[in-house]
């Protein structure tokens, strides 16, 4: 099976390969970036609504108390 003849490999297969691994790299570092960026902006739009809506707060009662001494 070895003393067979070999197949022959383009003369550019390193320069293809480079090629593609730094798209393929790049593109990585692309997402990762935009979901760290992502990440933080919900972080950001949840605090705000935390700080605006109070939610640790209870709703008021929607009774009205019992009138007394009129």
């Amino acid at each position: 099976m070895l003393d067979g003849p070999h197949p022959l490999v383009p003369p550019d297969l390193a320069v293809r390969a480079a090629v593609r691994g730094r798209r393929l790299l790049f593109r990585r570092r692309l997402l990762g970036t935009a979901g760290w960026l992502l990440l933080f902006l919900a972080a950001v739009a949840f605090t705000v609504w935390a700080v605006t809506q109070q939610p640790w707060i209870p709703p008021p009662t929607r009774t009205t108390p019992p009138l007394e001494g009129w």
